[in-house]
């Protein structure tokens, strides 16, 4: 996911200066995966259900997984702060409701953050703010 032009203007908390935002990977790009708030206790991203359909019209159960790992990474990381990185070593992930259309958004709560791994639920709806999939995502804090 890259920061373009315009986008900004739909950011209500920016990434802090020291956060890599023009790498945010190759992953997010190909999904769509956009953060609209990098608040580390409650990081809100979305993602379009069109291309991201498993072959029955439904968003695939992965794409959502995709989600889930790339913003508790991000909400790992900016709790952790400078000089560090975040990395996933566990995620569990529910499907509650198939999403079929519009866009999907997530959001990120911490539910434990320790010196050396965090751990947080994430929670994803539909347009209808219906929820779709639940997930918890713990990660490593590590040296950068």
């Amino acid at each position: 996911m890259r920061v373009l032009t315009g986008y900004r203007a739909l950011v209500t908390t920016p990434p802090p200066p020291w956060a890599p935002t023009d790498t945010f990977g190759p992953l997010d790009d190909k999904l769509g995966i956009r953060i609209l708030d990098f608040d580390p206790d409650r990081l809100v991203a979305t993602m379009p259900v069109e291309g991201n359909q498993q072959p029955f019209g439904l968003l695939h159960g992965g794409a959502t997984c995709a989600l889930m790992e790339s913003i508790g990474s991000w909400a790992a990381m900016l709790g952790a702060g400078e000089g560090r990185k975040a990395v996933g070593i566990e995620l569990n992930a529910s499907y509650v409701k198939a999403a079929t259309s519009g866009v999907v958004t997530a959001v990120c709560t911490p539910v434990r953050r320790g010196r050396s791994l965090a751990t947080f639920l994430i929670q994803v709806t539909d347009d209808q703010d219906q929820l779709t999939a639940s997930g918890r995502l713990t990660c490593m804090i590590l040296p950068a």
